[in-house]
């Protein structure tokens, strides 16, 4: 089991929030200074937000984006590239979401190459996996998301903590469902072992987020569950009451 002196908590806001909702990033930015020693801190808004949302972040609160395409720039409708997020102060990306692999059809592969663009620009991913419920149920969870992360992920890492993992059941999203934390435990030990056969020592170091339906009244639990290194929160970071909540778990 590896411990991390701080845990990351990171916000997804998915397809949520106009300009008002900025009063949440500034509501979180202030009162993260309380936590500042004990965790690291991030919320991903639409691409709209990201730099209204970095100009009241603060110190203590990272910015970053939802996703990101796997070239530089070039003729891409509609995408946004990893140059354009490191532009407007954006520190991480999330990678390889379930929302983005089956809505958009994103491989492994296509996962990867995100990932490793988002590294040639300073930026940090988040390389998102899980399984569905008929994989679950079917005794394929295991296997299933442990293959994801070995071929999403770059073949290799320059330096300690380049990359996070979030592993999110598909079929715990938004619906209110938790993994057990026996669940949860099972699987982030076993994707510890694929980040170690992968990487060496430094698959140590990479941090495994849990996601899929954390809220304050679950995190406590979750935080301090093996191999834990944080969470990936969806709907309870859209406010800084309950966004703050699962902070104070730390």
């Amino acid at each position: 089991m590896t411990q991390k002196n701080k845990k990351l908590i990171a916000g997804n806001w998915k397809m949520n929030g106009l300009q008002g909702a900025l009063n949440e990033i500034e509501a979180i930015a202030k009162k993260l200074t309380d936590y500042a020693d004990k965790g690291t801190f991030l919320i991903c808004p639409p691409a709209t937000l990201i730099a209204g949302a970095k100009a009241l972040a603060g110190d203590a609160l990272h910015i970053g984006a939802q996703d990101c395409h796997s070239e530089k720039n070039g003729a891409f409708t509609g995408d946004i590239s990893a140059e354009m997020v490191a532009d407007l102060g954006g520190r991480f990306v999330i990678v390889g979401h379930s929302e983005r692999r089956e809505g958009h059809h994103e491989s492994n592969a296509m996962v990867k190459a995100k990932a490793e663009t988002a590294l040639e620009q300073g930026i940090k991913p988040i390389v998102c996996c899980g399984e569905t419920l008929q994989q679950r149920e079917a005794g394929e969870a295991i296997g299933f998301v442990t293959q994801q992360i070995a071929e999403s992920t770059p073949d290799s890492l320059s330096k300690d903590g380049e990359i996070a993992l979030a592993y999110e059941p598909i079929w715990a999203i938004g619906t209110g469902k938790t993994a057990s934390v026996d669940d949860v435990a099972e699987m982030h030990v076993a994707l510890r072992k694929t980040l170690v056969d992968k990487f060496g020592a430094r698959g140590h170091t990479v941090e495994i987020l849990y996601g899929g339906s954390v809220k304050p009244e679950n995190a406590n639990a979750l935080l301090h569950t093996q191999d834990v290194d944080g969470a990936l929160v969806g709907g309870a970071s859209l406010k800084a009451e309950s966004f703050l909540g699962i902070v104070a778990a730390l």
